[in-house]
């Protein structure tokens, strides 16, 4: 049996000797705790090359080009400064995010552009917007993809990374 090193929650086991075979083997019992967690279903996000991302840095840029930092003479100021910049960060995420559900569905890949293109499809029910839907899904997986294996080369981490 193989346990976590030095975990008190896991490394709770028994041997029970008595119950030996008439080999060398013995029964092994564990303990492992099993709580109730609260497993958050829904996410707010932002689409990658949506109108909201672009709203979304705007939003950004004009917090930052908005700041006020003439008036930092003291910890208590750059504090208040610190926390309105927070704020403001968190108002511009919420008013142009929208709730996603998770799911095993779910696709990290999917934009906007794919949506109008099925949402095109189911429309006009055509052969040829299919194919048009299917190649816009196609030139959007590679894209992302190959941006992803881009940034692990560029992080010169392993291949291991790549299977995250």
């Amino acid at each position: 049996m193989f346990l976590r090193y030095r975990s008190s929650k896991l490394n709770q086991h028994s041997i029970y000797l008595d119950s030996r075979l008439s080999l060398d083997h013995t029964s092994l019992t564990i303990t492992i705790p099993i709580v109730d967690v609260f497993i958050n279903t829904f996410k707010l996000l932002i689409s990658p090359n949506s109108k909201q991302e672009s709203a979304f840095v705007e939003d950004i840029i004009s917090i930052f080009k908005n700041l006020e930092t003439t008036d930092i003479t003291d910890k208590d100021n750059l504090e208040s400064i610190v926390n309105h910049v927070e704020t403001s960060i968190n108002r511009a995420w919420t008013k142009n995010t929208k709730r996603s559900r998770i799911s095993k569905h779910s696709k990290q890949w999917w934009t906007e552009e794919c949506s109008k293109s099925l949402d095109n499809y189911r429309r006009t029910r055509s052969l040829e917007n299919w194919k048009m839907f299917k190649r816009v899904v196609k030139n959007i997986k590679r894209s992302f993809f190959n941006l992803k294996i881009q940034k692990v080369a560029n992080k010169s981490r392993g291949p291991w990374e790549l299977m995250n």
